[in-house]
């Protein structure tokens, strides 16, 4: 009771996933759809314009080309993904589109890259905005910046625990402070310098033009190719709204959309205002200090000549803004990360528990997982946002990249009239160009710093998965023979019900989905114990995980296929001239809801025993144990500590 109550202070009240108004009151507007999601776009401002421009060298004036480049592929991505939310409505994004439109192993490799994509995003948004606060602290902080990042992602591990839309509230203010702070200094920036932008673009022509002179036109365009790669961690987190399209309020297509179109503005915007800032204010990289850091000091004092304390008090200010934004970036792959792993392990890739939902409604093993994994990331490259952005950028290419090949895919095989296939093939088929040119580009470049990192983590993901996967596939299989031996079992004439007598001696079957396994248990029972018992009950108690609570109807299927399940249990006794009924129960604990039902039958029937069968393997150790719920024996325990006998029936599998 009183580990209840402190898990309840530090992560808030059961929410009943039931009832439809917290459905209702969890799905996000575009609003806060824009917040929660879009923040990881907007965040990449952060650094992914500084790696543009500082890998153009002393060929700045190129910066004009990225500035436009870099709005433009915005858009392309954006609307290649607004796609993607029409034909996947219920969410699971790039990996849910390679499944489908390409195959179920490209599907995993794109699973996978989105999963360490999830985890850098957390572990490289932390460890830009820990380098934004230091740039305005003293030097002696530099020492301390990874034991600052490892607190602030533990922070974000209990907000989120808490519930998604509770975390976005609070980083909302932060996310609105960032807007407004990044839009004066762009707007004001550029406006300071606005006698120099007639002669930019003439400027840049004839300094290209001379460049080519001096390396060629194959020189510059690899110069440009180079920078825009470099750049490539920019565009991520345009993906974030079609992979948790179900957390969106309803109409969620359009909903969506929305949000899409406020990404896109905002990320283009922002990013290539940067650069152009960058380009008119002549940014030069500063030791201990970001790029945007001494752009934007220079532009408030600019603006406030001789203001002394109260331009440090601004800059502070706004690199605070930008830290936090950072922050709220980070949480975006505590929503995204633990969706894909729910999605994975609906096709068995991982294991089942990812899809399991805590009392709070958020899939808490998937979030531990993403916290868990971006510390050891962190602690592992010392938190360098280069080598960060490196594996970053590789990860979420390989992922746009197999996506958009599964929309040109689509389109080519779906030429329907109304449809608009022709400008939505070209659309997707110049996304797939760009994403796959920035990928082979970052691995030729970047394998040997850090790129070979990406390919072994995500490689060694693909294999576990493999192996998980054709685990599970065998359990299937021998659970559906069990299942098949058992259908044979003939029912008995009688047809009209039997009520159970309270007072009887009463055998209660806890059964789950498999039709073998529940009569291989009252089977056992009756030769065990013949005539002993006259009362046969079965319990069965659903789970609701995340597909069931953000699948639209998928509550009423489970909800049938549980009540068929249990009714088939009820008939065979009854035609055998047994005493049944059932229980059924639906919660996110399944051994919470079991054991709440147990005792409330208990109390009806004093003279209980309870039953359940538990697979037994021939090989046992523990990573199987881990792909199987040990939900047996963890009710068996409650049921004792509470005077309640239960015995586990073997099942070996």
């Amino acid at each position: 009771m009183k580990n209840n109550k402190i898990r309840e202070i530090i992560l808030g009240k059961p929410l009943d996933p039931l009832a439809k108004e917290t459905r209702h009151s969890m799905a996000l507007v575009a609003f806060l759809a824009w917040v929660g999601l879009g923040a990881d776009g907007l965040s990449s401002s952060a650094y992914g314009p500084e790696e543009t421009f500082k890998a153009l060298g002393a060929h700045t004036h190129l910066g004009l080309y990225m500035a436009l480049a870099t709005a433009v592929t915005v858009f392309i991505i954006a609307l290649a993904y607004n796609q993607v939310i029409e034909l996947f409505p219920t969410g699971g994004g790039g990996y849910r589109v390679a499944t489908k439109l390409v195959g179920p192993y490209l599907g995993l490799i794109a699973g996978c890259a989105l999963i360490l994509d999830y985890v850098l995003t957390i572990a490289i948004s932390i460890a830009s905005g820990v380098d934004a606060l230091a740039s305005f602290l003293p030097l002696w902080f530099q020492p301390y910046k990874l034991w600052a990042e490892a607190f602030f992602i533990g922070l974000l591990i209990v907000m989120n625990l808490r519930g998604l839309k509770e975390a976005i509230q609070i980083l909302l203010p932060i996310f609105i402070g960032f807007v407004i702070t990044h839009l004066v200094l762009i707007v004001y920036g550029i406006a300071a310098h606005a006698s120099y932008l007639p002669d930019l673009v003439p400027s840049t022509i004839d300094e290209t033009q001379a460049l080519a002179g001096t390396v060629g036109w194959a020189g510059v365009a690899g110069m440009l190719l180079l920078a825009y790669s470099h750049g490539g961690g920019t565009y991520t987190g345009l993906e974030a709204v079609s992979n948790n399209i179900n957390l969106l309020a309803e109409p969620r297509v359009r909903t969506g959309k929305v949000t899409m179109l406020y990404m896109a503005l905002s990320l283009a915007f922002t990013a290539s205002g940067i650069i152009l800032l960058y380009l008119l204010w002549d940014a030069t990289p500063i030791t201990g200090e970001t790029l945007n850091a001494s752009t934007f000091r220079s532009i408030i004092d600019n603006a406030i000549p001789n203001g002394g304390v109260l331009n440090q008090v601004l800059l502070a200010v706004v690199l605070a803004f930008e830290a936090g934004l950072l922050f709220v970036a980070a949480n975006t792959g505590f929503l995204g990360g633990p969706s894909v792993l729910a999605n994975m392990a609906g096709d068995s890739w991982v294991p089942h528990k990812f899809r399991y939902l805590s009392t709070r409604l958020v899939t808490q093993n998937g979030i531990l997982v993403m916290g868990l994994g971006a510390l050891a990331i962190l602690f592992w490259t010392g938190g360098s946002v280069t080598l960060l952005v490196v594996l970053y950028s590789i990860s979420v290419f390989l992922t746009f990249a197999i996506s958009l090949l599964g929309l040109v895919l689509y389109w080519t095989r779906n030429r329907k009239k109304g449809t608009h296939w022709l400008r939505r093939l070209l659309l997707s088929l110049v996304g797939f160009v760009i994403c796959a040119g920035i990928l082979i580009v970052l691995l030729v470049e970047r394998f040997m710093e850090g790129g070979w990192a990406t390919v072994l983590i995500i490689g060694v993901m693909a294999a576990m998965c493999i192996w998980v996967r054709n685990h599970y596939r065998g359990t299937k299989q021998a659970i559906h023979s069990v299942d098949e031996v058992f259908a044979t079992q003939p029912f008995g004439p009688n047809r009209e019900p039997i009520e159970p007598k309270a007072d009887d001696q009463t055998a209660v079957f806890i059964v789950g989905t498999s039709r073998g396994g529940g009569l291989h248990a009252l089977l056992w029972v009756q030769r065990m114990f013949p005539g002993h018992f006259k009362n046969f009950i079965f319990v069965n108690a659903r789970t609701v995980d995340s597909h069931v609570y953000g699948g639209e109807g998928a509550m009423d299927r489970m909800r049938d296929e549980a009540a068929e399940t249990l009714e088939y249990f009820v008939d065979f006794c009854h035609s055998h001239g047994m005493a049944s009924s059932s229980y059924l129960g639906f919660g996110t604990d399944a051994v919470e809801e079991v054991s709440r039902l147990c005792e409330e039958i208990s109390r009806e029937f004093p003279h209980s025993i309870f039953f359940t069968s538990k697979l037994i393997f021939a090989s046992d150790n523990w990573l199987i144990r881990m792909l199987h719920n040990q939900a047996s024996l963890a009710v068996q325990r409650r049921l004792h500590l509470e005077g309640l006998q239960m015995v586990i029936l073997p099942m070996k599998v």
